[in-house]
């Protein structure tokens, strides 16, 4: 099974006539942007999205340019201290959960620092002035802007190894879990509602991804790229990472670094985290995924998904590995009117298990059981809490059997754990931050700290209703056939209809003809070994997919086709789809 493909691209151009890479060429091409405009006096924006290396592109590109005068936009903003009261609303005294920001960079730029460097720039008669840092754009009308830019993924990777600092903290060292909060809650937000407005004004683009591994894109070639990318299926580079539960399928399914310890999470459809690749001769551009989304929210999720859910893509795909693992804490999601206005989230993630391969004794925890005293389990799961005593999870949850292709809805409000020995394709909707741990099995973190429990919020949400009876009626492999032809079965399987999500299964041995119907699809080929995905007017070029990809439809493709490929010829293989209900 190790054919996935953990780079997958889209190719854009086989030359890389307007594609750099590594310092020396693009110094050399800004350069020659430079000459090319034959001005006087030069402006030379890089507007940097928050967790770029800063010092790198310092030492390796601004010193390096040949400037009369250069201007760090950081120095114009207030003190990290103002910055942090400002939006302490926003963070909150919770070590994980915050509050949504509605700020803009400029909220936090010192008025008279910022009319002081414009001044300044404004006196210099000629030469090249380089002004760069995070927000940039908003000191100067550039000449040339560079939009540096990197996936959140890696601001996460380098945050957990004391890479970098927030945005306006000096916080290098602190805990990685509460960094990630202020990244979640303030600077990504801020940081997308600002990028947002430069695509059209962007000359290159600065992959930073890499540490010292720049690589450098005309503008208008990468939003050909972007362009490109929602006219076509597409996967989104999957990234993968431990935990203390994890497992050890996916390192051997897969084709994993056989020297990690464990895999826990793979993040294969999450364009919110996720990057794209995108081809340009030899040099490969990696972008976040998320900027496809903000660029052409209309073309990938379609009108009605748009107005729902705005430039967000509100499908998330993911594994979860327990083979010779540990069980997932004990977990609840908040209700979609907690989470609207406890956090400012509009809505919430309800989600589901299925089940990719399980062993004999797989389980899934799901609903308390029949006839239980919630005030009594209330008063154990507080005990637990305070004391460090174990919580008596078979006195209260359901252990339900796990088999290969179960799949079990979760709804908001139900409490749910994955057990060990199996593999789960985590179907739900987007907002992945809002898990209320109940309980987590008396265990550290991978940090060696203990892992965040929430009962306040968990009991709040916790629905007791969901009981053994109600889970089996309503939420177990609630799966029935609605329609089939020569070679193909089509079944439905989910999601709760408290849920906007809509799976369907297929089982083919010959094509099948699928529609976005003018909203974006999910898919992952759950069985088999390939399948291809081709296009009956030719829009696109044929795509073929592996065992265990997830891959995104744009609604603009409208009709597309999914059949057995290479070995998977005359063999029956299976695809779950989600999709936005309308």
């Amino acid at each position: 099974m190790a054919n996935f493909n953990m780079y997958p691209e889209v190719l854009v151009s086989k030359s890389n006539e307007h594609a750099w890479q590594d310092y020396e060429n693009i110094k050399s091409e800004l350069k020659s942007a430079i000459n090319r405009l034959g001005k006087q006096k030069t402006i030379v924006t890089i507007d940097c999205y928050p967790g770029v290396q800063l010092e790198e592109l310092r030492a390796n590109l601004v010193s390096v340019m040949e400037s009369s005068h250069t201007l760090f936009t950081d120095d114009l903003y207030y003190s990290s201290e103002k910055v942090t009261d400002m939006i302490q609303f926003n963070l909150t005294d919770d070590r994980v959960f915050g509050k949504m920001s509605l700020h803009n960079f400029a909220d936090f730029l010192d008025v008279e620092r910022l009319e002081a460097a414009r001044s300044d720039v404004s006196n210099i008669d000629n030469g090249l002035i380089i002004i760069y840092g995070t927000g940039a754009t908003l000191v100067y009308e550039p000449d040339i802007l560079v939009y540096a830019d990197l996936a959140r993924w890696e601001i996460q990777r380098r945050y957990s190894h004391n890479e970098i600092s927030n945005w306006k903290a000096n916080n290098r060292n602190e805990d990685a879990v509460r960094k990630i909060k202020r990244g979640y809650f303030f600077e990504w937000q801020v940081a997308d509602r600002h990028k947002r407005k430069l695509f059209e004004k962007i000359d290159y683009l600065l992959d930073t991804n890499t540490n010292n591994e720049p690589k450098l894109v005309e503008g208008a070639t990468y939003l050909a790229g972007l362009m490109q990318t929602v006219n076509q299926p597409f996967s989104v580079v999957p990234y993968f990472a431990p935990g203390v539960w994890g497992g050890q399928w996916m390192k051997e399914k897969l084709g994993l670094d056989p020297s990690v310890e464990n895999y826990a999470w793979s993040f294969n459809g999450v364009p919110e985290e996720n990057s794209l690749f995108l081809r340009f001769g030899d040099v490969k551009v990696e972008v976040p995924a998320i900027n496809a989304v903000l660029r052409h929210p209309v073309e990938l999720l379609g009108e009605k998904v748009y107005g729902r859910f705005g430039a967000d893509f509100p499908i998330r795909f993911n594994f979860l590995d327990t083979f010779e693992g540990g069980n997932l804490s004990l977990q609840v999601h908040p209700l979609v009117e907690y989470v609207q206005q406890t956090f400012g989230v509009h809505y919430t993630q309800d989600e589901s298990y299925y089940i990719v391969d399980a062993e004999e004794d797989a389980i899934v925890y799901l609903g308390v059981k029949d006839g239980i005293d919630s005030n009594e389990m209330i008063g154990d799961l507080q005990r637990s809490y305070e004391e460090g005593c174990k919580f008596d999870d078979e006195k209260y949850i359901n252990q339900f059997p796990a088999q290969k292709h179960d799949h079990f809805l979760i709804p908001a409000g139900t409490i749910h754990s994955q057990g060990k020995d199996s593999l789960v394709l985590e179907i739900s909707a987007t907002p992945n931050y809002f898990t209320f741990k109940l309980w987590d099995w008396e265990r550290l973190g991978m940090d060696g700290l203990p892992r965040p429990v929430h009962l306040e919020h968990g009991i709040a949400n916790i629905q007791w209703e969901r009981d053994e009876t109600w889970a089996r009626e309503n939420i177990i492999n609630r799966i029935e056939k609605v329609d089939e032809g020569a070679g193909w079965i089509e079944e439905k399987t989910g999601l709760h209809e408290r849920e906007f999500i809509e799976t369907r299964r297929h089982w083919f041995t010959e094509p099948v003809i699928h529609n976005t119907n003018g909203g974006v699809n999910v898919l992952n080929l759950i069985e088999g070994e390939e399948a291809i995905v081709e296009s009956p007017t030719a829009a696109f070029e044929p795509f073929v997919v592996h065992y265990a990809e997830t891959f995104i439809i744009p609604a603009v493709v409208g009709s597309y086709s999914i059949r057995p490929y290479g070995s998977s010829v005359g063999k029956e293989i299976g695809t779950i789809k989600a999709y936005v209900r309308t």
